[in-house]
């Protein structure tokens, strides 16, 4: 056995991520891992966060490993009703084992309402957490569709996901 060293040159990988989920009654709203006062919540198997279903399908893409409907189906009575911050859990440990780490991400929610920029800093707190992250790494954006489109109409709320992955890939056991 012996080991190759690349000169410290970091490997990096981006993946993007996308979820929407409908509003309906009888939900509590749960956006980025925080539970926002609201008449609605989003309907899905789990506790149906948008924005962390993205995160979790931008980093399972920077590792090419698929989406969550592949690793959580909504079909797996185990994941029924389970919070989101969970499941990024297992996603990160997936990053872990893949010998990434997160380099930043970048978000967008689509809301026309409620308002959520009173919200953002406690979700980034709450996703850098779990990913063992600089708060520093994890940006969220908040924008309306200016009442264009279901997002616009109330009917939902989206979330888009950009990942920088990094591997330090200085140290590499070759057999």
């Amino acid at each position: 056995m012996h080991f190759n060293v690349d000169k410290g040159e970091e490997k990096m990988r981006i993946g993007i991520g996308y979820d929407v989920h409908s509003l309906v009654e009888g939900r509590k709203l749960i956006i980025g891992g925080v539970e926002i006062p609201f008449e609605r919540g989003l309907l899905g198997h789990s506790d149906a966060d948008v924005l962390i279903h993205a995160i979790m399908d931008s980093i399972l893409g920077a590792l090419g490993l698929g989406d969550i409907g592949k690793h959580f189906p909504d079909t797996d009575n185990q994941y029924k009703n389970i919070s989101s911050l969970i499941l990024l859990e297992k996603v990160y440990n997936i990053m872990l084992e893949s010998k990434y780490r997160i380099g930043n991400i970048d978000t967008i929610i689509v809301a026309q309402r409620p308002k959520l920029a009173p919200y953002i800093e406690d979700m980034k707190m709450e996703i850098s957490k779990v990913l063992n992250t600089s708060i520093s790494n994890i940006n969220i954006k908040a924008t309306t569709t200016e009442k264009l489109g279901f997002e616009g109409r109330e009917e939902g709320i989206a979330a888009h996901s950009a990942c920088l992955l990094v591997s330090d890939t200085r140290t590499e056991i070759l057999s």
